[in-house]
């Protein structure tokens, strides 16, 4: 379902308002995400059901601050098991694959409770392509016919080979043809406006409180204008435009609406994190991109991570990780993150019957899980309290290494490269102990992770290879547990303990696996001397090494292969050696 270079079925992202109209951003004149500024991190929970998204916003999404959830399109649709049959409408009635009406009332009210508000896809564009059936909720139809709801006189027949898109450099046929055969609705007509109308006003009297317009390039602004202004209350709206060079319609003109989608960014963010010049990340707001106040920006969605446009879960060298660190750090725009599934196929749908489940940090049962990565849900809380704090402080001594400020509340330092970064960093903090929030988090008066101490508004830091530092004054702490300039290994080193590392790890002819960390030992982040793991055991590699006992250290497994290095996604791992015997750490590359 291609729209122009990334397909269009995409789910958007964000975010929301409570039960009355949100107030005007002041800055960019359109609504803004949330009453009091706060909690402005949504995820995009794409293929979860409504009972384990429910369960999420209570036991993770909505402690780790974040404020929203995007869900996937709760009306009733195609059946079949393809993540692509949500986005095939058959009816309005709330009865999908993701649950029934009853199902999705109660997660609004549950993710509500938590905190958390709720943005449901939703598709005024079109309804379920060539052929009929029965739908998800024993809705029969076939294409062009809904019995009572839509007949062939609702629909665009715009003449083009197929009645499907051939031009995307005519407005006409973007705006009337048929986006992969998708029956195209009339939306200049009072009575489809009134429906589409009717559909939004349903899921906001359950209290959803935002709504993300899939394929919002297929209508003209002015069509989703007026059905807008039907609404019985403002919710925040966020569009699907996807730019094309040299296209008549652009992203721009649907800034009246609401936001809009700014895939420019999720193309820049995966040239300059693969490419090496993440420092051409330092102005964004000068580019003809839409304005940050009213752009809505992502890493990858669920179509980006499958079609290549973008950076994605399976990226080499924790650039995902990295890309999404700067995302949560840097003032332009309103943040999603994506939380899905691994696929190898195309079409594949979510695991375990659309159930999600998730580890203490991190996927499970073929969920990924992103965000509950550690240096993600780490970094929402920076979001959090940085606010709208300016950019300062900025430095990039290299194309691949950056660090900046958010008005003294937070500092990140990001080391795409392939050697560590040892640096002091002038900063706009106050003076203090704080905790890395990309390792860890405060525990009572110390870190999970490693610590950082602020003095004169200066901190010393060694920022490992392809990893990141990021501090914030809602995260403070001592270097218990973690570590500090001072105390490199953290604990109390006495002796050594012999620790045997297993990682279970594919490789393809050529490759090896090593060890790498943040103590002498395990070679000082430099991947040139890190220490080969045995592949007698294949796919389980193997090696032992004397480490400090009481040392508390990250690390990380590469693979190498000639002169070529992939890095471990996700944040660093961290291991706390024993104070005495021997130990085995057992995991999986990631």
């Amino acid at each position: 379902m291609l729209d122009s270079v990334f397909l269009t079925l995409a789910i958007g992202l964000l975010p929301y308002v409570l039960a009355s109209p949100l107030p005007v951003n002041s800055t960019s004149g359109l609504y803004a995400r949330g009453p009091s500024g706060n909690k402005v991190v949504a995820i995009q929970m794409f293929g979860w059901n409504w009972d384990s998204i429910a369960a999420e916003c209570t036991n993770f999404i909505g402690p780790a601050g974040y404020g929203f959830v995007q869900s996937n399109p709760p009306q009733e649709h195609i059946q079949g098991s393809q993540w692509w049959t949500d986005y095939q409408p058959v009816s309005y009635q709330l009865n999908s694959k993701r649950g029934n009406r009853a199902q999705f009332a109660n997660m609004v009210n549950t993710c509500r409770a938590a905190g958390v508000s709720i943005i449901a896809d939703t598709i005024w564009n079109h309804m379920a392509g060539i052929g009929g059936g029965t739908g998800t909720g024993g809705s029969s139809f076939t294409q062009y016919n809904y019995p009572g709801l839509y007949g062939s006189q609702d629909f665009h027949y715009c003449g083009s080979p197929g009645n499907d898109i051939n031009n995307y450099f005519d407005r006409y046929n973007v705006q009337n043809c048929e986006l992969v055969n998708l029956s195209d609705l009339k939306t200049e007509s009072d009575y489809v406006r009134g429906k589409l109308a009717g559909y939004a006003n349903d899921l906001l009297s359950l209290g959803v409180e935002g709504l993300r317009l899939d394929a919002a390039k297929h209508i003209p602004s002015g069509d989703i204008a007026n059905i807008i202004s039907r609404l019985s209350r403002r919710p925040y709206i966020t569009q699907e435009v996807i730019f094309g060079n040299g296209e008549p319609v652009t992203p721009n003109e649907y800034v009246g609406n609401g936001d809009v989608q700014e895939f420019r960014y999720t193309s820049a963010l995966k040239d300059a994190f693969q490419n090496g010049n993440i420092a051409s990340l330092q102005n964004l707001e000068n580019r003809g991109w839409v304005s940050g106040p009213g752009a809505n920006v992502f890493v990858d969605n669920h179509d980006t991570e499958r079609n290549g446009a973008s950076l994605s879960y399976k990226s080499s060298n924790n650039a995902y990780v990295l890309a999404t660190v700067f995302k949560l750090a840097y003032p332009y725009g309103a943040p999603t993150i994506l939380s899905s599934f691994s696929f190898s196929d195309h079409d594949a749908g979510a695991p375990n019957g659309g159930y999600g489940r998730c580890s203490a940090t991190g996927g499970s049962d073929g969920w990924v899980c992103q965000h509950r990565w550690i240096a993600i849900s780490g970094m929402v809380g920076f979001r959090n309290t940085v606010g709208s704090g300016s950019l300062v402080n900025w430095v990039s001594p290299a194309a691949n290494r950056i660090a900046f400020g958010r008005g003294s509340a937070g500092y990140v330092a990001i080391n795409n490269a392939d050697s560590a970064w040892s640096a002091t960093f002038r900063t706009s903090l106050p003076d203090g102990t704080y905790c890395d929030v990309i390792s860890g988090k405060s525990s009572g008066s110390s870190c999970t992770g490693a610590s950082y101490t602020v003095s004169g508004g200066s901190f010393s830091a060694n920022v490992p290879a392809r990893s990141a530092v990021a501090l914030h004054t809602g995260q403070k702490g001592g270097s218990n547990g973690g570590t500090d300039p001072g105390n490199p290994g953290g604990g109390t080193p006495g002796g050594t303990v012999q620790v045997s590392f297993e990682q279970n790890a594919s490789t393809i002819m050529g490759e090896n696996i090593f060890i790498v960390g943040s103590i002498s030992e395990l070679a000082s982040w430099n991947p040139a001397s890190a220490i080969a793991l045995s592949s007698a055991s294949y796919p389980v590699w193997k090696v032992t090494i004397p480490l400090p006992a009481g040392t508390t250290f990250e690390y990380k497994f590469i693979k190498k292969n000639g002169g070529s290095v992939v890095w471990e996604s996700d944040s660093n791992r961290q291991a706390t050696v024993n104070s005495s015997g021997s130990q085995m750490i057992t995991t999986s590359w990631k």
